[in-house]
């Protein structure tokens, strides 16, 4: 993996990878061993880290508007991603019933095709006017049960094909990718005083506030609502403004 140039923190994943199949392993045929994959010193760990960048409220503008008014389904998800900062693979995955532009409300939940990272993932997401119109336009490409059925095959949702996709288009334009949006999303929140068990719930991070966190039902559509017309950029089409 040195060779390949691999990043240290995808040798370290490896490594746990192997660890916890040792350590399965292990306990299943009750043998007593040290697990070599353990303590593994991998040189410079860390060191090759590199910060994601974020965008600026012009540049989301800018990709906002090219979005819209482009063909390109693929490139609907950038507004969509910028304003509600979801991970890519939720957006890709959703079902029809999981968009309610009704009420603007986007239900991440998992379905056969796409698992959740995890399960404080689960969530429902208040829409801006820009996250409403970029849906609209991606339902007219839509199939019966799928928003994105493209990037649906029969043994999954193929995340992966969207995320290189638009990451041509992004990266040419300004050196950034899809997860820099999930980046800035929580940035802007930050910038807009948004409580920090509301950014969580938002953007279904694993809470870090401690035992309370957990208590009750966390804020309601309506209350994280409020919290998102704080930071939305309005980029949409006259008729859903």
């Amino acid at each position: 993996m040195k060779h390949r140039e691999v990043k240290t923190a995808t040798v370290r994943r490896r490594l746990n990878s192997l660890s916890a199949i040792f350590n399965y392993s292990y306990a299943e045929l009750d043998v007593e061993r040290r697990n070599p994959w353990t303590r593994v010193i991998i040189p410079r760990e860390g060191s090759d880290v590199v910060k994601r960048g974020s965008f600026t409220d012009e540049q989301l503008l800018d990709g906002y508007r090219q979005a819209l008014s482009s063909s390109s389904n693929v490139q609907l998800l950038f507004p969509i991603l910028g304003e509600t900062g979801c991970r890519l693979a939720e957006v890709v995955g959703l079902r029809l019933e999981d968009v309610d532009l009704e009420n603007r409300v986007l239900h991440i939940r998992p379905n056969t095709h796409r698992r959740l990272k995890t399960a404080g993932s689960e969530r429902s997401i208040p829409l801006s006017s820009t996250a409403c119109a970029a849906l609209t336009k991606a339902l007219q490409h839509s199939d019966d049960e799928w928003v994105f059925p493209r990037y649906i095959k029969e043994d999954g949702c193929y995340a992966t094909h969207a995320s290189n996709a638009l990451a041509k288009w992004m990266k040419r334009k300004w050196g950034l990718t899809a997860h820099s949006l999930r980046h800035t999303f929580r940035d802007r929140l930050r910038a807009a005083e948004v409580p920090l068990e509301a950014i969580d719930q938002l953007g279904g991070w694993s809470s870090v506030g401690g035992v309370g966190t957990r208590y009750g039902q966390g804020y309601s559509v309506d209350h994280l609502r409020s919290y998102i017309m704080r930071l939305s950029l309005e980029a949409s089409e006259p008729h859903l403004s």
